[in-house]
């Protein structure tokens, strides 16, 4: 028979109070039937029933204190300042199971110094086929010139998002395509573009003058209608097919010498100046192949929805592949984006059928990307500029040097960063929405040439351009949504870009923790971002 010591004041609260004893000092029982209590002169001794040792074993055990371990063997998911929270990449939570978070408590000031990062567990981006398999664009439905031309842009091989979308568009279907940044987007439709487009030049079916624009590229920015322009430009050279780009900050006077001489086959427009053109019926839409709305998840956006609306109605869009052939054709909408834009419904709802598109989407949609390592680091606003001269310093090191790319959220925080960066000794080149169009094409222009490595930005510099040279992202400011985040962390790991790549965000704010602790719980469940659609809603009838 064994005895427990637990002191005088277990015999004046009985049974209740000697569980409570026997919980705090940790005791192993024995197992007797009966209770009973002896009083001695300073201690009271007490025999334990079985039942109650069963109960306080189950509460040790739901107090923690025979944890499971996320730990085996492997590359670490999850790695931590605290390795108790790290997670290994070949553990699976759960389904009720709630991950023990390494931003837990991020919001208390004891916490500035903490970090964690989610390590990249796959060396090629998912979008990349393998080797095994890896066909080449021979594979696909284009002509002999376009695989030339692709050939002397060094680009051999498709990625999955093309080989899934360029059959369905040359068959005159209507495409929604929704896949990761950098996974191809722009070669997925401008190569069946310009095929068909050659086709029909060939064949003598396309109409001659002054409604002769075949194929219209909206844009949200002018840096990416000129990217998007330099690309159709050298796949249409070998037909003599013409490119010619419209955007925002010109005059009228320069919108209308664009559509006086020379009509282009594909025009690369922002909304604001394509919506300026057809106001003052400088063009016409009566002979359109192709309406393409690229960055689709800001195209839809409240911001330029109504304007896409107005463009939209003076097109006439195919409800089946049939109505894209023949001399009265009507044109085909390819809506392209990273994420899937959410008002796309409301929009495409009122100037044609739903059930017509074709919805292309990549099994990483709204992931995190498993090739980019990503870190996060709470740090105090006022250490934020230290820290990045810390990461530019340990990049030149460990990688001698490379692109850059620093994310603000305003246009203040640039020129204030920008000044900062000056006095440092840091070169780099400032780009933020204030400024003046024409200077914006220009600085662009410049860190993709690798005039300066560093460049920094708001997010007008993370919707789509191409930046395959960079190595790192900083985060300077924490993106306001998940959105931002996606396209701010594709801007590095993109097709034909470097492979080790990195994602450094400061989290300074309560709002900022909140972002960072949802996405490094979609990234131990491997699942998508909270909040982020992935199919089409029917718009909600009006109410009367």
């Amino acid at each position: 028979m064994y005895f427990v010591k637990v002191g005088w004041l277990a015999a004046t609260r009985g049974v209740r109070s000697c569980w409570y004893h026997c919980l705090q000092y940790n005791v192993n029982f024995s197992a007797p039937v009966r209770f009973c209590q002896t009083v001695g002169d300073d201690t009271t001794v007490i025999r334990v029933p079985r039942n109650l040792q069963k109960r306080v074993d189950t509460v040790k055990q739901t107090l923690g204190k025979n944890k499971i371990s996320n730990i085996k063997a492997g590359k670490l998911l999850i790695q931590s300042r605290n390795p108790s929270r790290n997670q290994s990449a070949g553990y699976v939570l759960g389904k009720f199971e709630q991950p023990t978070l390494c931003s837990k408590g991020w919001k208390h000031n004891k916490s500035i110094g903490d970090h964690f990062t989610i390590n990249n567990v796959t060396a090629v981006a998912p979008f990349i086929v393998k080797a095994v398999d890896q066909p080449s664009f021979k594979n696909l439905p284009i002509c002999k010139e376009l695989l030339e031309a692709l050939h002397n842009m060094d680009i051999t091989h498709p990625t999955t998002v093309q080989l899934e979308c360029i059959p369905k568009i040359l068959k005159g279907h209507n495409i929604l395509c929704a896949a990761e940044t950098g996974s191809g987007k722009t070669l997925s439709y401008l190569l069946p573009v310009v095929h068909r487009l050659q086709a029909d030049k060939s064949c003598g079916t396309h109409a001659e003058g002054a409604n002769s624009i075949r194929t219209i590229v909206l844009v949200p920015s002018r840096e990416l209608a000129e990217q998007v322009a330099a690309v159709s430009r050298t796949l249409c050279s070998p037909f003599g097919l013409l490119t010619k780009t419209v955007g925002g900050g010109r005059g009228v006077g320069h919108i209308k010498g664009i559509f006086r001489r020379n009509q282009p086959d594909i025009l690369v427009a922002t909304p604001g100046a394509l919506a300026k053109a057809l106001r003052r019926r400088c063009l016409y839409l009566s002979h359109l192949k192709f309406f393409v709305v690229d960055e689709a998840d800001t195209m839809f956006d409240h911001s330029f929805s109504h304007m896409l609306e107005d463009i939209l109605h003076y097109t006439h869009i195919s409800s089946n592949p049939r109505e894209t052939r023949g001399l009265d054709h009507k044109a085909q909408l390819l809506v392209v984006g990273a994420t899937f834009p959410g008002g796309v419904g409301d929009v495409l709802s009122r100037v044609m059928d739903l059930g017509s598109m074709v919805v292309v989407k990549s099994k990483m949609l709204h992931l995190l990307m498993p090739h980019v390592k990503q870190m996060f680091l709470k740090v105090k606003g006022a250490d934020k500029i230290l820290e990045l001269q810390q990461a530019l310093k340990q990049l030149q090191q460990e990688k001698g040097g490379g692109a850059v790319l620093v994310f603000c959220n305003k246009s203040a925080t640039v020129n204030w960063l920008g000044y900062m960066l000056e006095e440092m000794g840091v070169q780099h080149l400032r780009l933020q929405g204030e400024m003046p169009a024409a200077v914006r094409a220009g600085v662009f222009l410049s860190f993709q040439k690798g005039v300066v490595d560093v460049l920094v930005c708001t997010d007008i510099g993370s919707r789509g351009l191409d930046t395959s040279k960079v190595r790192l992202v900083v985060n300077y400011d924490c993106p306001e949504s998940y959105t931002d985040y996606i396209h701010r962390a594709g801007r590095v790991g993109r097709a034909g870009g470097p492979t080790d790549v990195e994602v450094l965000s400061f989290v300074c704010h309560p709002w900022d923790v909140e972002l960072v602790q949802k996405i490094e719980t979609a990234a131990r469940r491997r699942s998508c971002l909270p909040g982020m659609k992935s199919v089409i809603s029917q718009p909600k009838p009006k109410e009367m």
